[in-house]
């Protein structure tokens, strides 16, 4: 037995097999160029799940012009509109609140005026509060995040098309809500340039197409 033990503890140790450089590095790159993908993505990506669930109360894009029905119940809504800074215009609702139905699609406008003496473009994002109640807020019709191109002095009306969804009185944050509010904020948004045209090279097929 002890001779046993003994050539046991006189074996060397076994060698290590070579970790796989090449692997660890891969996965560490594919791990990295991934976040940045994912960060350059996350802006979009919000932006349609908050369209599509009407968190953080921006209002639902809906393909359907009307609710499946109509209630006697009328709710308030109040509407906003600022100006982010570097944009001279004037942007308003030309009325201030209505008192539909719940269910029932409704059109209203806004108005923006270009008060600088050269074409500006801007573009306007929204929100709906109480925020729970952006989720029944169906947008229809909307000039939100469109490139809106204005020249000096030009007027545009931009209509909003909109319905409330009747499910907004079933559920317990929500079914007590008596006035909602749409507000809108318009920034500017810097258009591409056009890329200039190459001029023809001299003797070129250009030139020699010309002789």
């Amino acid at each position: 037995m002890e001779d046993d033990v003994a050539e046991e503890t006189n074996k060397a140790p076994a060698a290590r097999k070579p970790r796989n450089n090449g692997a660890v590095v891969a996965v560490c790159l594919t791990f990295v160029f991934g976040m940045i993908g994912m960060s350059y993505a996350a802006v979009p990506l919000y932006k349609i799940f908050c369209q599509v669930t009407g968190y953080g109360g921006t209002t639902k894009r809906v393909e359907q012009q009307y609710a499946d029905r109509v209630l006697e119940r009328r709710m308030k809504v109040t509407f906003d509109a600022n100006m982010a800074p570097g944009l001279d215009w004037s942007f308003k609702p030309v009325q201030r609140s209505v008192d539909p139905k719940i269910g029932e699609t409704v059109e209203v406008r806004f108005i923006a005026t270009n008060n600088s003496g050269k074409e500006q473009t801007g573009q306007a994002t929204f929100n709906v509060t109480p925020q729970a109640a952006g989720a029944y807020f169906n947008k229809v019709e909307c000039f939100c995040f469109t490139e809106t191109t204005l020249e000096p002095g030009e007027t545009l009306e931009m209509p909003v098309v909109f319905y409330i969804d009747p499910d907004i009185v079933n559920e317990v944050e929500t079914k007590d809500i008596g006035t909602l509010t749409l507000s809108y904020t318009m920034y500017p948004h810097e258009r591409e340039k056009p890329v200039a045209s190459k001029a023809p090279v001299k003797g070129g097929k250009q030139d020699a197409a010309q002789l």
